[in-house]
């Protein structure tokens, strides 16, 4: 395993790419200690006096052992080695940066002695940015502050080294600001100052050299009683009298014309007015580089053209475009040499005067650029080792790069990323270019080919063009044609645009990279799973990898553009990619192996979250092979439900259209908790379909378990009809299996239709039933649950003495049975539903307010929603009319989140002093 790890700032440690985190200030310790002579063996007795100095010999050995076994545990078998007498951290030296920024500064050092200037340039800037804040700062130790101070003074050395070079090349102005604020932090430090004094000077700002030397001198004969030394001095001296000998040689530049090498700007250029007000600060600022990243066919170029026509007479050396073809198809990435000799051509050298080597001429297009005020356009690049070479040194220089990389690590770099157009503004770049007429005349197919190219400009420009070269033809036939899945990469194809060329491009170079191998491979497997969202654990499942992995090559996908954000730890495929994945060629079992396990990946996590909403009654109802996600809690269960709602949705149709054996579990599972939420149209849909491909089967225990299910969703919506045929229908099918077991539960819905509908006997016979098979099998729980249904039917019919009994004694068997908090709280709910009508108002709010933090706590929204009701009502009837207006502003906007009331169905009822019942709150025992 790879192990990277970072002292020059706070600490950082990466095994196999992925961030690993220390805790405790003795394993921070012993590890830093093993890091400073990574490779070589540190002894023992080092490591307990450097650690442990004020514990006893016996008592710190002992701990030293544990603080091994827990890094050993932490970072992997083999990086730690006991040797006789210590340990020994074995990893390439290289690999921690102390060492890294020690190899790296000799390596500048010996280039500079050889007279490469431009590696020692390179190797400098190397060094100095593998430091991210002083060093060792987690270690409280007298021996961490002695190294910490050691590194420190190596770094200034290091600083002033490669300052010294950057004087020698004309870098001038911008080192003078750096130098500045290291003088102000190490006011006593010579050379600093004297670097500093020689920048200033060579930036036409003496007096401030003069000022810098004084400010010195003060402080040296003020805290240490001596003058500088007499380099300095005779600096002083030389500063003072205007020496040329202070000059800087200037390279002779040939007169040439200013370039303006900008391609012409995009008459239909539409929207992102908001990117380009942007753009255009920075590069009127003192941004240096601007980064716009983004997918293939988003406008990346086209912006950036737009906003550099928009600015470039602000720039008095002219404007430099360079296409680095980082993603064009048939052709490869320019090298950096190449990328050069283009701006040094522009720039006004000829060809003989090219350095061939390409750190020779780097610098010596940083020389040129020095002083110049010039903006350069670095379009479609590569990656950072592509353009880091290519920018410029002259602070009055400015840099617009496009890329689909997002160029992360590019130093003083600011970024846009560019998303797909809004519908509207879609809409509008296409009656650009096919005339608004026509788009008035067929709204309705405008509208879908808006849709169908997924806000890409460069598909628009495709169908934009395709239907110009047709005026001929409606809309509506380019429209049906895009609406085939199968041919819509083969329509947004025209003349030299292809959007399946430019993703080919990104999914090749992955290919190419030994790092970006999985996620090309992943890419063709995230087409299988018809998922709105990927997360990681989906994924790990789909590849059949460990989740480290999956994210891994989730991220470099991200980073590819093939994948875009959707939220913490989840990505989304556009609909274009999707499409592209979805051609890519795979294996036939491999592809059925892949879909079956991100299926059953989601049927053993929506399993393990019914288990716990539903007080452990589903476990292991469902076979799988498939470990599904950890859900330690009744919160995690509940907030991977709202995370996952549209996954499981689109899930559950996916194994239906498959018939996949996980199909009725996921619908079973989907149909309970979405009940629970309030989802209810969505559960009917796709519960409707997996019960008809289980009638087809004759799967009686199936058709049990989504009768039962999509009974309760009928009831909830107010169709009770339908939901006593499901139940019946249920116990029908029942009565083919060989458990009756299921019978209670039935009877027991049977017992709530019934009573929604006024038909109380029914509803009271049909809970005796339920309540015999609860108690002949000893099941205090469920016997609770049908008892506070009876108290229920007992308070509709006026017999509230005997509806707080039965209440209460529902309560006290749940309460028992340590019932989970949903169960808890229906019970005190219905206690309090009883109270209330029996005119026992104070006793009933106390009952719904320990309702609601039970069903808060088993994240049970439907009943949420109906305490607050009855709640608000009880308060109201109280004379306490505030509290009762925010318990049902409570319960309404319950309602709304769960899309069974609209912003304006909710704001009505507001508007009532005592609102009317919702429809939602009605369907409700």
């Amino acid at each position: 395993m790879s192990l990277e790890i970072k002292l020059l700032g706070p600490l950082e440690v990466e095994a196999g790419g992925r961030a690993v985190t220390i805790g405790g200030e003795r394993r921070i310790g012993v590890l830093a200690r093993l890091a400073l002579d990574a490779g070589q063996v540190v002894l023992t007795e080092t490591l307990l006096s450097d650690v442990w100095a004020s514990s006893s010999a016996a008592t710190a050995t002992k701990q030293l052992h544990i603080v091994i076994s827990k890094l050993r545990d932490t970072l992997g078998p083999g990086v730690i080695e006991t040797v006789p007498g210590g340990y020994r951290l074995a990893v390439e030296r290289d690999h921690v940066d102390v060492h890294a920024f020690a190899h790296l500064s000799r390596q500048a050092r010996a280039a500079c002695a050889d007279g490469a200037t431009a590696t020692a340039d390179a190797l400098f800037r190397g060094a100095l940015e593998l430091w991210r804040g002083p060093a060792l700062t987690e270690v409280d130790a007298p021996w961490a502050g002695i190294e910490a101070e050691r590194l420190e003074a190596e770094r200034l050395s290091v600083l002033e080294d490669h300052a010294e070079l950057r004087l020698a090349a004309g870098d001038q102005r911008a080192l003078a600001g750096e130098l500045a604020g290291l003088v102000r932090a190490h006011p006593l430090r010579e050379r600093l100052t004297g670097q500093l004094m020689l920048a200033l000077y060579r930036d036409g700002r003496a007096p401030e050299a003069l000022e810098t030397y004084r400010r010195l001198r003060r402080a040296m004969v003020d805290e240490l009683g001596i003058e500088p030394d007499a380099e300095l001095r005779r600096l002083h001296q030389a500063v003072l009298a205007k020496d040329s000998a202070l000059d800087l040689p200037r390279t002779r530049r040939l007169e040439h014309v200013p370039p303006a090498e900008l391609p012409a700007d995009v008459q239909a250029f539409t929207a992102r007015a908001d990117e380009a007000d942007r753009l255009r600060a920075d590069l009127l600022s003192d941004v240096m580089v601007t980064v716009i990243d983004g997918p293939g066919g988003v406008g990346k170029s086209a912006l950036a053209v737009h906003v550099a026509h928009g600015v470039a007479g602000r720039f008095t050396d002219g404007v430099i475009y360079v296409n680095l073809h980082g993603s064009t198809a048939r052709l490869a990435p320019l090298a950096p040499i190449e990328a050069l000799r283009h701006l040094l051509r522009s720039l006004g050298l000829d060809g003989a005067a090219i350095p061939s080597d390409a750190e020779e001429a780097a610098a010596r297009y940083r020389s040129l650029t020095a002083a110049s005020d010039l903006l350069v356009i670095l379009d479609n690049a590569r990656n950072v080792r592509q353009v880091r070479p290519l920018i410029p040194a002259g602070p009055g220089c400015r840099v617009l790069i496009t890329g689909r990389d997002p160029l992360a690590t590019l130093s003083n770099a600011r970024h846009l990323h560019l998303g797909g157009l809004d519908d509207a503004n879609a809409a509008t770049l296409l009656a650009r270019i096919v005339g608004s007429g026509r788009l008035e005349a067929e709204p309705r197919a405008a509208e879908e080919i808006v849709r169908l190219c997924g806000g890409f400009p460069l598909a628009l420009r495709i169908v934009g063009a395709r239907l110009a070269a047709r005026p001929d033809r409606p809309l509506s036939h380019l429209a049906a044609r895009l609406a085939d899945a199968t041919r819509r990469l083969d329509l947004l194809e025209y003349a030299d645009l292809a959007v399946r060329a430019g993703l080919a491009v990104s999914h090749q170079q992955l290919r190419e990279e030994p790092a970006g191998q999985d996620a090309a491979h992943l890419l063709c497997l995230l087409g299988l799973a018809d998922l709105p969202t990927y997360t990681p654990a989906a994924t790990a499942a789909l590849a059949g990898w460990p989740e480290h992995r999956a994210e891994t090559a989730l991220e470099h996908l991200l980073d590819a553009r093939l994948l875009e954000h959707a939220g913490p730890d989840r990505y989304q495929l556009h609909d274009l990619v999707g499409l592209y994945a979805r051609e890519q060629d795979l294996p036939d079992d491999e592809r059925a192996s892949a879909t079956r396990r991100v299926l059953h990946h989601y049927l053993a996590t929506a399993q393990r979250a019914a288990d716990l909403l539903n007080d452990h009654t589903e476990a292991g109802m469902y076979a799988t092979d498939q470990a599904g996600e950890e859900l330690p809690t009744l919160e995690a269960a509940n907030a991977w439900l709202v995370e996952e709602r549209a996954d499981l949705v689109a899930t559950v149709r996916q194994a239906a259209r498959l018939a996949d054996g996980s199909a009725v579990g996921l619908a079973h599972h989907l149909l309970w908790l979405f009940d629970r939420r309030g989802w209810f149209a969505e559960a009917l849909e796709v519960g409707a379909e997996v019960l008809r491909q289980a009638r087809e089967r004759a799967d009686w225990q199936a058709q049990v378990n989504l009768l039962q299910g999509l009974a309760g969703i009928h009831q909830q919506v107010g169709d009770l009809q339908e939901s006593v045929r499901c139940l019946e229908d249920a116990l029908a099918c029942v009565d083919r299996t060989e458990s009756s077991r299921r019978k209670a539960g039935l009877y027991n819905d049977l017992g709530i239709t019934y009573t929604q509908m006024k038909r109380y006997d029914d509803a009271l016979n049909a809970l005796r039933g339920a309540l015999a098979i609860t108690q002949e099998e000893g099941r205090t729980l469920h016997e609770g649950m049908v008892r506070s249904n009876r108290a229920q039917v007992y308070h509709r019919q006026g017999r509230h003495a005997e509806a707080v009994d039965e209440a209460r004694l529902a309560l006290s068997l749940t309460v028992k049975d340590q019932g989970n908090a949903g169960a808890v709280g229906t019970a005190h709910d219905t206690l309090g539903d009883c109270l209330r009508a029996r005119g026992s108002l104070e006793e009933a709010v106390g009952e719904y307010r320990v309702a609601i933090e039970c069903q808060r706590e088993a994240g049970y929204t439907m009943g949420l929603a109906v305490s607050h009701w009855w709640l608000g009502h009880t308060l109201y009837d109280l004379g306490r009319h505030e509290e009762a207006r925010e318990s049902w502003r409570v319960s309404l906007a319950i309602l709304r989140e769960a899309r069974l009331l609209t912003p304006e169905e909710e704001a009505r009822y507001l508007a009532q002093p005592v609102p009317d019942l919702p429809e939602a709150i009605k369907n409700q025992l």
